[in-house]
């Protein structure tokens, strides 16, 4: 009998050492949502004035978890080097000399990222955003497939299959829909990863909405049949 206990007990043991090894964080995220967003379709909902005629970072994303840690406080010394990289590719659109937005986007997105070692500190977790960014260029594949600001209509199609072609991967990309319903205005791109920071496909639904300050106003997934308008910035001349 001792000896039948002591195998059961042993046997327990193995079996809680085992699941110990398995068992992940709670709510840890098997995918990151590199976010750009088109700053004229941005600031035409929330009533700024952008400079900026490519589109710009919006966050990194993991797809699991929000505001996952409170005590990882935004501290702006920490990324001293990454400063001017962020001012230019990823700015505040309403108030492009705050760091408000960083912060923002540390407390939302970026404490929940910080779950993989990868990208447990501010500098890793801005400085793989910046990267990413910079690796996939999604301004420079839109010019080099002849999409550009116009006051032409594209196909959401034409879109899709160029940005799919060139990287391999499924993108999500997300328009506004004013209540007309004739056209629908380009403003948002995700690139996705895997955890492994390789390209990977977007997941998305019908009803994925990206809501702003502006009562009703957000970026909801493009609608495949009605034809899409990438918006000049304001002033530019077209060439």
């Amino acid at each position: 009998m001792k000896s039948l206990a002591f195998v059961v007990l042993l046997c327990l043991g193995c079996g809680l050492m085992t699941s110990s090894f398995v068992l992940e964080p709670p709510h840890m995220w098997s995918k990151l949502i590199l976010t750009h967003h088109w700053p004229s379709t941005f600031c035409s909902m929330e009533h700024c004035h952008s400079k900026f005629d490519y589109w710009t970072l919006h966050g990194l994303w993991p797809d699991k978890g929000q505001e996952c840690n409170s005590s990882l406080h935004f501290n702006e010394t920490l990324i001293q080097d990454l400063l001017p990289e962020m001012q230019k590719w990823w700015p505040d659109l309403k108030i492009p000399e705050s760091s408000r937005f960083w912060k923002y986007e540390w407390q939302k997105h970026g404490t929940c990222a910080a779950k993989a070692e990868s990208l447990n500190s501010q500098h890793k977790y801005f400085g793989k955003a910046l990267e990413l960014y910079h690796k996939l260029d999604l301004d420079g594949v839109m010019k080099k497939c002849n999409i550009v600001p116009s006051e032409t209509y594209y196909t959401f199609d034409l879109i899709e299959g160029n940005i799919l072609n060139f990287y391999n991967v499924k993108p999500k990309i997300q328009c506004i829909h004013p209540k007309e319903g004739k056209v629908q205005i380009l403003g948002q791109i995700e690139i996705c990863f895997n955890s492994d920071f390789q390209l990977d496909d977007c997941e998305h639904s019908e009803t994925d909405t990206v809501n702003f300050n502006v009562k009703g106003a957000g970026f909801s997934v493009c609608d495949h049949a009605t034809p899409v308008y990438y918006p000049p910035l304001k002033g530019k001349l077209l060439v």
